[in-house]
Parts: C-alpha cells; structure tokens; sequence
C-alpha cells in the first residue's frame, strides 16, 4: 500500500487547501442551514455568573441566534435566567434547561424550584440537573441524586439529567444510572489536544460516554474552541483554528445524527476569572454581539420572516 494525496489527515477534517475565506464560506453555510443547538450567554460586557440579567437583554441575544439554531441550553433558573426558556419559546426554539447546582443549599433549592417551575408550565424539553457539580466537588454523589430524583418525580413526561465531563459518567454509575439521558461536555481543547487530531479525540471522548451511559441517549452539552489566547500544550487557539474546529464538529454532527450544543454563543469577558484569558474568547459572536466569523447577521425582514416560519 502507498500513499494517496486525497487522504492525508483526512480524518482531520481535510482543511490543507483550505484559506481563510474558503473556511468562512464553509461556516456561513452551516451556520444558515442551522445547527442543533448553542449554550445560550446572556452576560453582557461588565456582567458576570450572579447578576440580574434583564428581559431586554434576553430578547435582543435571542433574536441573533434565532436563526441559526434548533436549541438553546441555559444554566440556571435564578437570577433573570429563567425568563430565558419563555422568550426562546416565544420564538420557536427548543430548550435544554439547567438548573445551576453548587455548594450553597439555599441557592440549590431555588435553582431546583425553578426548574420544576418552568418545566411544569410547559417551557422545558430537557431538564438539566446540576452542571460539573462532580468535576468541581461541590456535592456528593448521593446528593446529586436526590436531586435529580426530586426533579424526576414531579416532571415524569420530562427528560432529566445531569451534565458533566465525559469521563465523569463511566466513574459514576450511580449518577449515570439515575438519569434519562446522559448529557456530557467534550473539550479535546482542554486535555491538551492539537486541532489536527481534535475531531478524532472529540468522537472518542463521545464514544466513551455512549458505552458509560448503557443504551441511554448521549447528548454532547458543551464542545468548543478559543478563537484567542495562550496555547494548552499541543491545543492552540486561534482564529482559524476556532472556525476549523467548528466545521469538523458540525459536519460530524450532521453525518452521524450527533446533537451537540455548541459552546458557546458569546465570548464572554468574565470567563477569564475561571479558566484565564481563553476563557473571554468561546463565542462564535463577540462581547459587543458582531458575528466573529463573517456571518452576515440578517435584514430586519429576512428575520422576520425566519420567525414566521418557525410558527
């Protein structure tokens, strides 16, 4: 056997003849077929995780991404977030709804209520409880599933689970197993992984969760990649790395029936406290809400138009 040109790293993605415009061509055709799903930041610039977000504010974000997307994912029911799944039904768009769990009792009950709240008045397809409560170690297992079971009994005819790293759910099987579906977040840019090999990594890590989860649906939660920042060994971000990374993932999505939730929808400025300066720079929009990579937004009448067809 010997080589054929056409198939060198062509299980990368095949972007070596790809340039700059050719790869934001190949985004504004995904991105105006639409994708399956986003994280939905509503945080403007100056806001973080715990402030008041406004109606204003949830609507105008909503109005860009309702275009380009089937789904939303949210991240708490407290705070404003919770107006988030009844404009985005307003709109036509599905919601995956989570309710944020940490190591504050009070907090947890009210982001549990909520959640119950908004499922019951019909604003939630898929209920998510707690977010990498096990990858940051701010509950035991057991509580998480009380609250899981909690979420469970009173929304029988809903989804419900909870979203962690992949790896998360094969460690825990108690977790895995109290859940309805396996909602799993998959970085390859956070274990170091270079973008040339960061699709394989991507289907792998998906791979693991699909066998951890047992005949359960897996649905990827969170994947993405910095379009700024300091490197993590062999991960580099940037901006062509970030729009290359995001084909690859969507038109694996598209090919394998894959629901992926893209993260995330806007860089976020906050982030940076976290996960250090790439944390500012995950969305495919800017902080100031201008498309990142030459997707042209749409005419007033074109989205309108976009928005009578969803009903």
């Amino acid at each position: 056997m010997s080589f054929k040109k056409e198939k060198i790293m062509s299980l990368s993605g095949g972007f070596e003849n790809n340039t700059t415009k050719g790869l934001h061509n190949k985004f504004n055709r995904i991105l105006k077929n639409g994708i399956h799903g986003i994280c939905f930041s509503a945080y403007e610039e100056g806001q973080q995780a715990g402030d008041q977000i406004t109606e204003k504010q949830i609507r105008r974000r909503l109005r860009i991404l309702m275009p380009h997307t089937k789904w939303i994912r949210t991240f708490s029911c407290t705070d404003g977030n919770e107006l988030i799944p009844v404009i985005a039904k307003e709109y036509g768009i599905k919601t995956l709804v989570g309710a944020w769990l940490g190591d504050n009792d009070e907090i947890n009950k009210k982001e549990i209520a909520g959640l119950i709240r908004l499922a019951k008045d019909g604003y939630v397809d898929i209920a998510a409880v707690g977010n990498e409560v096990m990858y940051r170690g701010d509950l035991s297992e057991q509580a998480l599933i009380n609250y899981i079971n909690q979420v469970k009994k009173v929304i029988p005819t809903i989804q419900v689970g909870y979203v962690d790293a992949y790896y998360e759910f094969a460690k825990r099987p108690k977790i895995t197993e109290a859940c309805d579906i396996v909602l799993a977040n998959c970085y390859p840019y956070w274990e170091g992984c270079s973008l040339e090999y960061s699709l394989i990594y991507m289907k792998d890590m998906f791979n693991r969760a699909v066998k951890a989860a047992n005949g359960k649906k897996v649905i990827i939660t969170e994947t993405g990649w910095p379009s700024q920042g300091l490197g993590l060994h062999g991960a580099i971000p940037s901006y062509d790395n970030a729009l290359k990374y995001f084909i690859n993932t969507q038109e694996w999505a598209s090919e394998d029936y894959i629901d992926i939730f893209y993260f995330s929808s806007f860089d976020e400025s906050w982030k940076v406290g976290t996960e250090g300066d790439v944390g500012a720079y995950w969305g495919l929009w800017d902080k100031y809400e201008k498309p990142k990579f030459y997707s042209k937004p749409l005419s007033l009448k074109k989205l309108k138009r976009a928005i009578k067809a969803k009903y």
